[in-house]
């Protein structure tokens, strides 16, 4: 993939492409640990009978913090500085990481990756938070696109790299080149001017009233509205998938590891190639067209990768769907960020993200239950119907906004006095 001019574009700015190189080193380094830790805690248990709930709990804490931070701590990202935050995070990390090489047992890794967690539910809502005061509206699509390439390309690369070096060095290894990662993160964001993160920080109303006042902000934005519905949606079909993919793989399409690797791998390549494609889609078809479509390339490839005869058409419809995956979310990013003011951002991004991360969960949840009772096709195939209607809701949804930024003031006009200029 060549770059052009107008993508490279974000990246002419210092405070942007201080925050790309932070973004992409933390990402390579935490997806290659992710796969360590899962390694780490499985030979800790392997003479347990309880393996399996032990990998499950690491898996679940990589995530759960998030929903927990979106719910509960939120105006944090509004109240303190950004960029201290994320520092703090970063600093967080790299002290998980020099420390769990020295951890007794299973339970202190797990609760050590729990920590962890916590510091990128802070981290990663923060940067996206953050982007639409480091670059102008004319490039925001292409930088979007860029974070979210990186990010993707880490989650296909990251977990063979890890893999491959836990394999041969142990997972210390990993987590050694985690916490370097996150030290190099630390002298790229300490780069970055704090104003340049946040035009603004809210004054506090008290803890409960700004948490309300962030989900406020994102009900009342009809593209925050459009994302919650359509992207909530779609996370539905999208845990129950998760949950059938190896059960496809290896019994539907009989083809074992190989061909789980393979599925994974191909729909890595395709949120890549979506992501990268994200912006030059958006500016071309606009954003309630492009998230419409990007929804339904997403429905196409589940349906015809749960119909496929075999795992190498499938992995080229799992390809196909990434790129609809990588598409949608740069959408669902630019749109979160149009949706309300800085000073209520933060908090409404982190409730969008822990909404959507929930209804992951339940799909999962659901699709665990009727797996064995509808078998993985069909699973596949609800993923398809379940991102179809996504795809009209999305498009209905961003089509009526036109164009509506948060200047355009619907959105909680009795918050203004909260809001205090740096």
């Amino acid at each position: 993939m060549r770059l052009s001019a107008a993508q490279l574009a974000p990246l002419r700015l210092p405070g942007f492409r201080n925050l790309f190189l932070a973004t992409l080193g933390s990402s390579v380094g935490t997806l290659l640990a992710a796969v360590a830790l899962a390694i780490d805690v499985a030979d800790r248990t392997k003479h347990s009978s309880h393996t399996g709930l032990w990998v499950a709990a690491v898996l679940v804490v990589e995530f759960l913090p998030t929903i927990a931070v979106g719910l509960l701590l939120g105006p944090l990202l509004d109240r303190l500085e950004r960029r201290a935050l994320m520092i703090a995070a970063d600093v967080l990390r790299v002290g998980v990481f020099v420390a769990l090489p020295f951890a007794s047992n299973a339970s202190t890794v797990v609760a050590l990756a729990l920590v962890a967690g916590l510091a990128t539910g802070f981290f990663r809502p923060a940067v996206y938070a953050g982007v639409p005061n480091l670059v102008g509206e004319d490039v925001l699509p292409q930088a979007n696109a860029l974070l979210q390439t990186v990010e993707n390309l880490s989650w296909t690369i990251g977990p063979v790299v890890g893999g491959l070096l836990t394999a041969a060095a142990g997972p210390s290894a990993a987590y050694g080149i985690n916490a370097a990662s996150f030290v190099v993160s630390i002298v790229l964001v300490v780069r970055i001017p704090p104003n340049l993160l946040q035009s603004e920080r809210a004054l506090s109303r008290g803890h409960w009233r700004d948490l309300a006042d962030g989900f406020a902000a994102a009900l009342r934005s009809r593209s925050m509205l459009a994302v919650l519905v359509a992207w909530g949606v779609a996370s539905l079909g999208v845990g129950a998938a998760n949950v059938s993919e190896i059960f496809l793989a290896k019994n539907t399409f009989s083809a074992g590891d190989f061909g789980y690797g393979l599925l994974y791998g191909a729909i890595g390549i395709g949120l890549v190639v979506g992501s990268f494609a994200s912006a030059a889609v958006l500016e071309r078809l606009g954003v309630a067209a492009a998230y419409g479509a990007s929804l339904l390339v997403m429905a196409i490839g589940y349906a015809a990768t749960g119909a496929s005869p075999n795992v190498w058409v499938g992995a080229v419809c799992c390809a196909v769907m990434g790129v609809g995956n990588g598409a949608a979310v740069a959408s669902n990013a630019l749109l979160v960020q149009r949706g309300t003011f800085d000073a209520l951002r933060g908090r409404a991004l982190t409730f969008v993200m822990s909404a959507t991360y929930l209804a992951v969960g339940i799909g999962e949840g659901v699709g665990g239950v009727v797996l064995h009772r509808v078998g993985a096709r069909w699973e596949w195939g609800g993923a398809g119907v379940a991102l179809t209607v996504a795809a009209l809701a999305g498009w209905a949804l961003a089509r009526s906004l036109g164009g509506e930024t948060a200047a355009d003031g619907e959105l909680l006009t009795d918050t203004a006095s909260a809001v205090a200029a740096n």
